[in-house]
């Protein structure tokens, strides 16, 4: 990420805030046992090598939850729980990123951008790293951010911060 891409800095937020916020958002939603089957990012090389070396630093559980990659099957990728968690790296910048009402978390030690999904679970941005990791949680999760607990230690580990 070049410095043209610097990011404001989004104020923190309590996992509990995103938690209360994320929940509100998604109430009444019923889960969804389907295979997770996503669009496979084209970053830059540069940002594409991070994420290898993130894919090889992913849990194999998340809140509980087994790896299960959804297909088509990459190292931009990983899954959890048959789609309940789905993790994308080297992602383009999100539009909402430059939206004032966007909600921000600190999440171990990562900072987070946090979108609230219509009829699904919420999608957190990783924000002031090398490159974007997206990770989207189905409505299994609406009511918390926790899945990013298991997940932020391998983020803060491979993706160095671009600041």
């Amino acid at each position: 990420m070049t410095s043209s891409h610097r990011l404001r800095r989004l104020p923190a937020l309590p996992v509990a805030a995103v938690a209360a916020a994320v929940l509100s958002a998604a109430a009444g939603c019923s889960p969804t046992d389907a295979k997770a089957s996503v669009t496979v990012p084209s970053p830059p090389s540069e940002e594409a090598a991070l994420c290898g070396a993130l894919h090889e630093e992913l849990p194999e559980t998340v809140s509980g939850l087994g790896r299960s990659d959804p297909e088509p099957r990459s190292d931009l990728t990983a899954g959890w729980g048959d789609g309940a968690i789905v993790l994308r790296c080297g992602v383009p910048r999100p539009p909402a990123m430059s939206d004032e009402e966007s909600l921000g978390a600190e999440i171990g030690g990562v900072d987070w951008l946090t979108e609230l999904r219509e009829g699904d679970g919420p999608r957190f941005t990783s924000t002031y790293r090398k490159t974007y990791v997206e990770v989207s949680l189905d409505e299994r999760f609406a009511h918390d951010a926790t899945p990013l607990m298991d997940i932020a230690p391998a983020v803060k580990k491979a993706v160095p911060p671009s600041l």
